[in-house]
């Protein structure tokens, strides 16, 4: 019995491939959000800590402080712009992602019901052959049997 051979075998593997890539590139996007979304916290958690200015704190202490909250504010900003580029870039790698699946999975229906079509005829001929060798044994047998 012969092997099926699948044709557009390269074209599959290639489109592994490129799911892969796009697979090891939503990983990065998604480990770099989370990246943000920590360095986001940690400044929130900073700001909480130092936001409360009491009164009986020295004026230059007090000064310091302001500033600092301040520069934490704009991290803060910061960090939300940069969270959102990473949730957009995240969404583009995510449909990226589903879009090579789509394409992978094409091809590998078509190379299923190829594989099918071929187990298929070979099964047939197998029973032709099969059947034809049962007449050959009922001929002979029946021959013999006048």
């Amino acid at each position: 019995m012969s092997k099926y051979n699948f044709r557009l075998q390269k074209l599959l593997d290639i489109r592994l491939d490129k799911e892969e890539e796009s697979k090891r590139n939503f990983t990065e996007a998604q480990n770099e959000k989370l990246k943000v979304e920590s360095k986001l916290q940690q400044l929130n958690e900073n700001y909480e800590k130092y936001r409360n200015i009491s009164g009986t704190e020295s004026a230059v202490k007090r000064r310091i402080t302001h500033i600092y909250l301040n520069a934490i504010n704009y991290s803060i900003n910061e960090a939300c712009e940069e969270l959102k580029l990473k949730e957009k870039t995240l969404q583009d790698k995510r449909y990226d992602l589903n879009e090579k699946r789509v394409e992978r999975k094409t091809v590998e229906i078509l190379k299923e019901k190829g594989e099918a079509a071929f187990l298929k005829e070979q099964n047939l001929i197998e029973q032709r052959n099969n059947d034809e060798f049962a007449l050959y044994g009922f001929i002979r047998n029946h021959r013999e049997g006048r």
